[in-house]
């Protein structure tokens, strides 16, 4: 490998402004700052496009300025320092809170919090979703008979249709994801047994459960992302309450004194 070519490649020429040469380097923080703001559905290459037209702007109108000679007013100068400082402190405390998130620390704090969650039952249920109660007992008889079959009925019959293509199957779901009268009635059932028509604000279901298990805590790989932030957030809190502790600060700015209240008018 040739270690110059990626380093060449990283800071590649895009374009030139009036001799200024506009980089791969100017592109990756202009993306950083134009990536949100972006319409959806625009592609990579439209993106690149517009940001670099976006430096292209920005190199002009800045020379412009300085033509102007707006850098040299005290405003501008008041703000180039507080931009300044802000990004000074936003890249120092970034670079000091991702070290107290490594691999090790997230893995702990994994490990601690699934030691902490309550193992909670799941069930696997298929249901028939009807209007009256008439029409859910005639299902029930049918499927009582144990010679028809419960996914072909619910494809025919049922009115959910999140489900209904699907022969009825809900998927797994813990108690608290159904309404109350509906996980009552599935959760009673063991596996195999279908339910008496069961009435909720949606109409008259007749259920049967599939599967039955205790719900298994997410992966470490499912929530690593989640809990890589979660350190991340925490340990800038702990470098700016650290930097706090080690300073005089001293708040000048004082509330404006309540005035007194008018006497009443006789």
């Amino acid at each position: 490998s040739f270690p110059g070519l990626a380093t060449a490649q990283e800071d590649k020429a895009l374009a030139r402004v009036n001799g200024v040469i506009i980089t791969e380097k100017d592109l990756s923080l202009a993306m950083e700052e134009l990536g949100a703001s972006m319409p959806r559905g625009m592609d990579d290459a439209q993106k690149r496009k517009n940001a670099i037209n976006f430096l292209i702007d920005l190199q002009l109108g800045a020379r412009a300025a300085e033509a102007a000679k707006i850098a040299e007013t005290p405003e501008f100068s008041r703000r180039m320092t507080y931009m300044r400082n802000k990004l000074l402190m936003d890249e120092f405390v970034m670079r000091e809170a991702t070290k107290n998130a490594t691999p090790e620390a997230a893995r702990q704090l994994y490990e601690e919090t699934i030691k902490k969650i309550e193992p909670e039952p799941e069930v696997r249920a298929r249901h028939v979703l009807v209007e009256t109660e008439e029409e859910a007992k005639k299902i029930h008889e049918r499927l009582s008979t144990g010679k028809e079959d419960f996914a072909k009925i619910a494809a025919e019959v049922s009115k959910d249709p999140g489900s209904k293509t699907d022969g009825g199957d809900l998927g797994w779901f813990s108690k608290g994801r159904m309404v109350e009268k509906f996980a009552d009635a599935a959760f009673k059932l063991n596996v195999g047994q279908i339910s008496e028509p069961v009435q909720t604000q949606f109409g008259w279901h007749v259920i049967r459960v599939e599967e039955k298990r205790m719900k298994e805590p997410p992966s470490f790989e499912s929530v690593k992302a989640e809990i890589d932030n979660y350190l991340v957030r925490q340990s800038q809190q702990n470098v700016v309450l650290g930097l706090r502790k080690t300073a005089k600060v001293e708040i000048l700015d004082k509330p404006p004194a309540d005035k007194p209240a008018e006497p009443k008018k006789p």
